[in-house]
């Protein structure tokens, strides 16, 4: 079964915020410019399309002409067991790097352990784990 990938329109961000994320999750970033695809609607350095590729994948772009841009609202990125605790961590506290805590990554008195970060370009995230037996 193929699960839905998200891909987010960025406010002209899409190269720094796509880099950003290549920068904590690794993996490989493709990046192609608005002249790349022949695009006339928005500068031609922008971000027609952008693809993150490994642990944790993606896609963007730059908003073209009148286009809206991401705001997520009532919605979460989950990676909730996707890797081990100390790299889940890591993720947080790099998300958390210019963004906003709205709940730390700690033990909940469900046992488990999860957190809620909302990052420097406004993607709000939900990592957590169970705890070891």
């Amino acid at each position: 079964m193929t699960a839905p990938q998200l891909y987010v329109t960025f406010p002209g961000t899409a190269r720094e915020a796509l880099g950003f994320y290549a920068s904590i999750f690794g993996g490989e970033l493709s990046l192609h410019t608005f002249e790349e695809f022949n695009r006339t609607d928005g500068p031609p350095d922008a971000i027609a399309h952008g693809v993150l590729s490994g642990a944790v994948s993606l896609f963007g772009s730059d908003a073209a002409n009148a286009e809206n841009t991401v705001s997520i609202q009532g919605a979460m990125l989950s990676l909730l067991g996707t890797a081990e605790p100390d790299v889940l961590h890591e993720w947080f506290d790099k998300l958390a790097d210019g963004g906003r805590i709205v709940d730390p990554l700690a033990q909940k008195p469900w046992g488990a352990s999860d957190g809620q970060v909302v990052d420097r370009h406004g993607l709000h995230w939900l990592i957590g784990y169970e705890a070891a037996e």
